[in-house]
């Protein structure tokens, strides 16, 4: 059995009655919406058109918002209906990143994640779901689609459906008779400057600024909902942080097996830093919870498939090692402990895949993010791990103007630093002077090159990464340690700009 949605535009009349009996049914709160009517106008009066669509959860066949929900809090019945639980939600937004139709929202008043769930009680009670029973046009369909017999299977099998969003691959059970493309594709139809009843909300307003608009058809969206940015600085702060700390251990690591002496950026700075960065990282996720005080449902209540989940045993095994390192190296620094090349270099080699993973993990949970294009880069993963090495060499390279370096860990720092910025860079031009895989990705990529971003990612990010590399080589070339530490402070700047543009720009691609 697998329940699913048919939603004939040919017939809709827009009159926002499956609106309001979802909200009714649901008590769903003011301004939150499982069920909407967007308005798309084209032409130009008085030869102009007005098309409806009826947005909601796709309740997709691969749904990407159970995979990546840490606490199994969305999941899929066996009757194809993915359904939620908010009792097991933490609100991390991360189901709002992996759904690339905008369908979930956070609860005002309950703070979970909620949706569309097809009136599944109702189902249960062999009734149809409410939007169905107050359509007056009979626009709206539900029923089994793996039933060749149902009335659903026969309207979709014998009429030309469409559906939103195919090339994300879900395998979407809502199809549309007689949608209109610029309905469909967002991005087809930016926000007009006013909605017909209201004023558009001043993120999507923005947005549409840099979106183009159809020469010919004048396409414009006349009402639709809100749907703010899940994620905000905090996320932004916390790839920098754990980037960090991460990088400062795996370089203090390569001159343990590389027996180059730091002196005390090993047996201190680097897993301080360790510590610190995991601490932060871990206290932004906290931060930016809707329920924090339901934080350690990611460990009882486990979901193996998300990467948040597995992050947060990455940052787990991370901070074991950096502890323990740093522990370790009080003792020696306080006396209490004789120096060992054995213990570091164990401890080096447990570091370098640990802080590896704490600082590239992300690259998978945003891989999971599959409503965010941007994010989908297959060089993610190694840019991360480039941009902790530089942040991190920086941040030792800061360190380094205060502690008594030899002249062989200036040069492993300033090379760690010169080479992981000029690589940064390199990643840069990669990922946004190329082509792009979807019309999404290119979107928020021209948001950050030409668009909105361009003043800080050019001025900031760019420029900043561009001095901090050119500085770095200087000192490494000469061994001048302040140099360095100049570069290390431009670096952590310029990772910070960059990191607040990509997680801004790969969210505000509209997605309904």
């Amino acid at each position: 059995m697998r329940y699913g949605f048919a939603i004939d535009q040919r017939t809709c009349i827009g009159c926002h009655a499956c609106t309001v009996a979802c909200k009714t049914e649901h008590e769903v709160p003011v301004g939150q919406f499982r069920t909407w009517v967007k308005y798309v106008d084209q032409g130009i009066f008085p030869n102009n058109t007005r098309d409806f669509g009826v947005m909601r959860c796709n309740h997709c066949t691969d749904a990407p918002c159970v995979a990546i929900c840490p606490t199994k809090a969305l999941f899929k019945r066996e009757d194809g209906i993915v359904d939620f639980d908010r009792d097991r939600c933490i609100g991390c937004k991360s189901c709002m990143q992996g759904c690339p139709y905008d369908a979930i929202y956070i609860d005002d008043d309950t703070h979970t994640a909620a949706k569309c769930n097809f009136c599944a009680h109702r189902v249960d009670n062999n009734m149809e779901p409410a939007c169905v029973v107050v359509c007056p046009t009979h626009s709206i369909w539900v029923g089994d689609l793996d039933d060749p017999t149902s009335g659903i299977s026969e309207l979709i099998n014998t009429n030309p459906v469409t559906v939103r969003a195919p090339e994300q691959n879900t395998g979407p059970n809502v199809f549309y008779l007689g949608a209109d493309r610029a309905v469909l594709n967002p991005l087809a139809a930016p926000v007009d400057s006013n909605y017909m009843f209201s004023t558009p909300d001043p993120h999507r307003l923005e947005v549409a600024a840099d979106l183009a608009s159809d020469p010919i058809s004048h396409a414009r969206t006349t009402m639709n909902t809100a749907h703010p940015r899940p994620w905000g600085w905090r996320v932004t702060t916390y790839l920098w942080a754990k980037g960090l700390g991460g990088g400062a251990l795996v370089v203090a690591a390569l001159a343990v097996l590389l027996g180059i002496d730091l002196g005390v950026l090993t047996t201190i700075v680097a897993p301080a830093l360790g510590v610190v960065g995991t601490a932060a990282t871990g206290g932004l996720l906290i931060w930016d919870l809707k329920r924090p005080e339901r934080f350690h449902y990611l460990l009882i209540k486990s979901n193996f498939r998300s990467w948040l989940v597995l992050g947060a045993y990455a940052l787990a095994s991370f901070a074991a090692v950096s502890g323990i390192w740093l522990l370790f190296g009080i003792g020696v620094e306080s006396g209490l402990i004789e120096y060992s090349d054995t213990a570091f270099t164990v401890l080096a080699w447990l570091a370098l895949p640990t802080g590896a993973m704490v600082a590239g993990y992300t690259a998978f949970l945003f891989g999971q993010a599959e409503g965010r294009d941007l994010w989908q880069s297959p060089l993610l993963l190694w840019h991360l791990l480039v941009q902790a090495v530089m942040v991190g060499a920086g941040a030792l390279a800061i360190a380094a103007v205060f502690a008594d370096t030899s002249a062989t860990g200036i040069r492993l720092i300033g090379a760690a630093l010169t080479i992981a910025t000029i690589a940064h860079l390199l990643m840069l031009l990669g990922e946004y002077s190329g082509r792009h895989a979807t019309a999404g990705a290119a979107a928020a990529a021209h948001m950050i090159t030409h668009g909105r971003y361009a003043l800080s990612f050019w001025g900031g990010a760019v420029v900043l990464a561009v001095i901090g590399g050119a500085v770095a080589a200087t000192g490494w070339a000469t061994e001048t340690v302040w140099l360095l530490g100049l570069a290390g402070v431009a670096v952590q700047i310029a990772l910070l700009v960059y990191e607040s543009v990509f997680v801004r720009a790969g969210q505000d691609v509209p997605l309904s």
